[in-house]
């Protein structure tokens, strides 16, 4: 961490063990993303509410390069659960935050939108037409709905584009189901 730890208390009284505890789970974070510039802990309390005790709140504020993660927990009536919970919740973020950072999050392929334009059943295969006018060739092995045998010429189908030895193939057809997006 670049700057130092800063750790606020709000309508509870400051102490000793609460703020080391803090301390060696703030020291932690940098197992789970070594780029922290700061971090901000705020230990509250909430309101009495007519049929509870003390509920606490613990916002951990965590400064990164481009962004800032805040984890707010309410609650919980143990102000350690608060502080596990939400040191938890920022642990998740982090990883989360360097996976994006290094480009590890995975993408969910588009799907196309087409209908089927020629079929040879007997060879077992066939040739998907985009809107835009492109072909994209498909096996019987990449049918997933209905089977290859049930396919007409004319049917609208839904598929994910893949490159190929020979170009452009659908892969995961599916006819009579129409999704949306990825």
């Amino acid at each position: 961490m670049q700057l130092p730890l800063q750790i606020a208390f709000r309508d509870v009284p400051r102490s000793d063990a609460i703020e080391t505890h803090i301390r060696e789970k703030a020291e932690k974070l940098d197992l789970f993303y070594d780029k922290i510039m700061g971090c901000r802990v705020t230990v509250g309390m909430i309101q009495k509410h007519k049929h509870q005790g003390k509920l606490y709140n613990v916002r951990v504020d965590v400064t990164v390069p481009g962004s800032e993660i805040v984890v707010n927990r309410d609650k919980s009536e143990d102000v350690y659960v608060a502080m596990r919970d939400a040191f938890d919740a920022v642990k998740r973020k982090l990883e989360d935050y360097g996976r994006r950072q290094r480009g590890e999050v995975k993408t969910h392929e588009i799907e196309l939108h087409g209908r089927v334009a020629r079929l040879f059943a007997d060879e077992g295969f066939g040739f998907i037409e985009t809107p835009d006018g492109r072909e994209f060739y498909f096996h019987r092995f990449n049918v997933v709905h209905p089977d290859f045998d049930q396919l007409s010429e004319g049917d609208e189908a839904v598929f994910l584009e893949e490159a190929a030895g020979e170009g452009l193939q659908a892969n995961r057809v599916s006819v009579g189901k129409h999704h949306t997006g990825a």
